[in-house]
């Protein structure tokens, strides 16, 4: 697990220099967001951030006999992601808040997976067993899709297509990019789970396809409201 601390350390940092880079390079100056200073929004942000991520990769982790506390990506993501809602709320802010993470995410979580890579068979992210030639025997003997790398290399392409979109003054992505990352973080999550032997809970689907339909459902939701409220002030 030391390899796996190593790369959520540097996943950590390069969350931290992308933002950094993003924000000097004036790719956040047409971002629509709105500016955040109450601290009570990054407190709501990170517990639920904690609270999603050990529900349901405990969770998962008990369904599949595993008597332990886990931890997921996606249950962070959906847990900040109600967490900061039910915050916005309670509080009466409206309009986005997340464009300001998009790129950091992206990149945290496209380097974090090699983590995960690395940790091997006791991390539970592995794929099922596969005859395709870059599959990868992580000690059992067994071929293995890299689901891991699947996933990062989905995210890094995001990270690609972001930058180059808000840099070049995308509407879509400068108004909406944090809906955009949400649908996509999703839509490829729910494509690499089913190689992977998690338990199911629904017929083909199991705990993380729930929580990626529900993540984006909520995608579409606010992609629907926003577009609604751009052409309403039009």
């Amino acid at each position: 697990m030391i390899v796996h601390a190593i790369f959520d350390a540097a996943a950590w940092l390069c969350a931290w220099a992308m933002a950094v880079l993003v924000t000097r390079a004036g790719y956040l100056d047409g971002v629509r967001r709105t500016p955040m200073r109450d601290p009570g929004y990054f407190i709501a942000l990170g517990l639920g951030a904690i609270a999603g991520a050990l529900l349901f990769g405990s969770t998962n982790m008990t369904l599949a006999g595993f008597w332990q506390i886990g931890h997921s990506i996606a249950g962070a993501v959906a847990g900040g992601i109600v967490a900061v809602e039910i915050f916005k709320w309670r509080t009466g802010i409206r309009g986005s808040t997340g464009g300001q993470f998009v790129a950091p995410l992206a990149i945290g979580i496209a380097v974090g997976r090699w983590g995960c890579f690395f940790a091997g068979l006791p991390d539970y992210t592995y794929g099922t067993p596969t005859d395709l030639p870059w599959g990868v025997d992580f000690g059992d003997g067994i071929p293995r899709h890299p689901v891991q790398l699947y996933e990062s290399a989905a995210m890094a392409a995001f990270v690609v297509v972001y930058l180059f979109a808000i840099a070049r003054g995308s509407p879509l992505f400068l108004r909406q990019g944090f809906y955009l990352f949400v649908g996509w973080y999703a839509l490829q999550r729910f494509v690499w789970e089913f190689l992977k032997p998690y338990p199911t809970v629904i017929g083909p689907f199991n705990l993380f396809h729930c929580v990626c339909i529900a993540l984006f459902a909520y995608s579409v939701v606010m992609l629907s409201r926003q577009n609604h409220e751009l052409r309403a002030a039009v």
